[in-house]
């Protein structure tokens, strides 16, 4: 039997704003998906080490802050450091040109305020196969 994708959603940074990124997290669920959530005020090495820990096939990182590039980036090294290859998607308030500079650093795609559930689920379920 194929395993359910496994995604951890998290916030990274000082970021208090969840409800965007539980919206994500309870519709990948309700879309067939094994989610880990991680809460708030999640520092980028948190948020590796409970990636790893939980072996997931994605992480989406979630930003409304401002903090996104530093914040990303290091997620992204720290990735990169530990030899651990999810694919990493974020959304929230990005502007488009640092959405571009996030997929220089390995961010597979950037969700904005809007996108539906069913985008990222099907996104998801396009690039990760069991």
């Amino acid at each position: 039997m194929k395993r359910p994708i496994k995604v951890l959603i998290a916030k990274a940074g000082l970021d208090g704003h969840e409800r965007g990124a539980l919206v994500v997290a309870m519709g990948l669920r309700d879309a067939g998906m094994e989610v880990v959530y991680t809460g708030i005020r999640n520092t980028p090495e948190q948020i590796v080490a409970a990636a790893i820990q939980e072996d997931v096939d994605a992480i989406g990182l979630s930003s409304l802050s401002g903090g996104h590039m530093a914040q990303f980036a290091r997620v992204m090294e720290l990735l990169k450091t530990n030899k651990f290859k999810p694919l990493v998607f974020a959304g929230g308030i990005i502007p488009a040109s640092d959405g571009k500079k996030l997929q220089k650093l390995g961010v597979r795609e950037v969700f904005g305020p809007g996108s539906s559930i069913a985008s990222i689920a099907g996104f998801l379920q396009a690039r990760i196969k069991h």
